[in-house]
């Protein structure tokens, strides 16, 4: 079976914990091990994101002075290396002789998108009100809430096409475990000359993750985070993990629009355009929601 597993950045980075490369190191180890019993058994293609990795790399540019920052597009291409890197090497660790590809990928958007007028991705570390207020006055960023803190939030337009895919699926259709379309993919937009152009932006990974998923015909789209799936009535004494559901189903619920919101809907999107089936839940259960015995399945009819 073909699966494309998406990794999440705060499975890599858990909230609460500093984004340390020795840490970043430690939870990339754990994931790659449940990542590679799916490899043993199925063709895999992993994408990841880069949430809390691309804003501290935009904190770090911004502290040095003597240069203007680097776009987000160029910041998202090395956060894209670095945890395709992390990850390569801890999967070639766990699956000794196994043909590893890391992609770089540009993924393109339409610079028409409104998402553009509204920042809504949250990027970076998060902060205290008090903090919050300050960097966005000392920077000029949007700060948004996310859980109990604020965080850097910035434009987050859909992914239409992938520029890399035709080279993606070479790779897979040869039996390499690709990993690719890392934080949603490099973003960028084509000129009117056809030429590429970078783009001051993220792009959500589940979504590009969708796309990929649809584009190369997988059977099964893994949307991999840190908790167990989605939850109905979220922080409610009646709080329940959904096991199964449709996609009118999974949109009926009230989820964080930070969080789980684009999850549900690249699930959404994927089952409601592929008639295949994706799901949602906790990293280290990966085998398990593959099997169908844990997480959140998103089927045309649950």
């Amino acid at each position: 079976m073909r699966i494309v597993a998406a990794l999440g950045g705060n499975a890599l980075v858990r909230r609460g914990e500093p984004a340390e490369i020795a840490v970043q190191r430690r939870n990339v180890v754990a994931a790659a091990r449940a990542v590679a019993e799916l490899a043993r058994e199925h063709e895999l293609i992993v994408t990841h994101g880069n949430g809390p990795q691309v804003g501290l790399l935009a904190l770090q540019a911004e502290a040095y002075r003597d240069v203007r920052a680097y776009p987000l597009d160029v910041l998202v291409a090395e956060s894209e290396g670095m945890v395709g890197y992390l990850l390569e090497q801890a999967l070639a660790n766990e699956l000794p002789g196994r043909e590893i590809a890391t992609l770089l990928t540009q993924v393109i958007v339409d610079p028409a998108d409104p998402a553009f007028d509204r920042p809504s991705k949250p990027v970076g570390p998060v902060y205290g009100a008090a903090e919050a207020r300050q960097i966005a006055a000392e920077r000029g960023h949007a700060i948004a809430r996310d859980g109990d803190g604020f965080r850097r939030v910035v434009p987050s337009p859909d992914p239409v096409g992938i520029v890399e895919l035709r080279a993606i699926r070479l790779l897979a259709d040869a039996g390499m475990l690709v990993i690719c379309v890392g934080g949603g993919g490099i973003p960028v937009r084509v000129d009117r000359s056809g030429a590429l152009r970078g783009v001051e932006a993220v792009i959500d990974k589940d979504l590009s993750a969708a796309l990929l998923a649809r584009l190369l015909g997988a059977e099964l789209l893994l949307l991999l985070t840190d908790v167990p799936g989605v939850v109905r009535g979220f922080g409610t004494p009646v709080a329940t993990t959904v096991a199964r559901a449709t996609p009118a189903e999974l949109r009926a619920l009230e989820l964080p629009a930070g969080s789980m919101g684009p999850k549900a809907e690249a699930a959404c999107r994927f089952v409601e355009r592929t008639g295949a089936t994706a799901a949602i839940g906790s990293l280290e259960d990966a085998p398990a929601i593959a099997r169908g015995e844990a997480g959140t399945a998103i089927r045309g009819n649950a």
